[in-house]
């Protein structure tokens, strides 16, 4: 399985049991320079879909995200807690500037998400 993608512009990708989650190029275009991201919730923490799990500030705004499927919270990014590291998310979204990850409670959950394609159509018509 590719990534899968959410109409809040999260990304998801499985790994196992676990899925990691950040957020896309076109979210982190929208934002613009990220200056500080943290959880809102813990690890170990159980979180259902489209609960608010952190927070990011950039030079713009501040905005929430939220898990894209249920489960339990097992990481964070730790560069990320480093302010200088924040960049990471600019610069590379769908790698080192990934932003938690989660144990999967209900892997079918992932088939209501996107797909590469249909999120670049989704992008494309807002």
């Amino acid at each position: 399985m590719g990534k899968k993608f959410t109409k809040e512009h999260e990304w998801v990708l499985l790994e196992g049991e676990e899925v990691t989650i950040g957020i896309t190029d076109y979210a982190q275009k929208q934002l613009g320079d990220i200056v500080y991201i943290s959880l809102t919730r813990d690890i170990g923490e159980q979180v259902e879909t489209k609960e608010e799990v952190a927070e990011i500030e950039s030079v713009k705004s501040v905005s929430q995200i939220y898990a894209p499927v249920s489960g339990e919270l097992t990481a964070f990014n730790e560069i990320l807690e480093d302010e200088s590291q924040t960049a990471s998310v600019n610069e590379d979204p769908y790698g080192k500037g990934w932003i938690f990850k989660m144990k999967l409670s209900d892997p079918a959950q992932l088939d209501t998400l996107m797909d590469e394609k249909a999120y670049q159509e989704y992008v494309d018509s807002l």
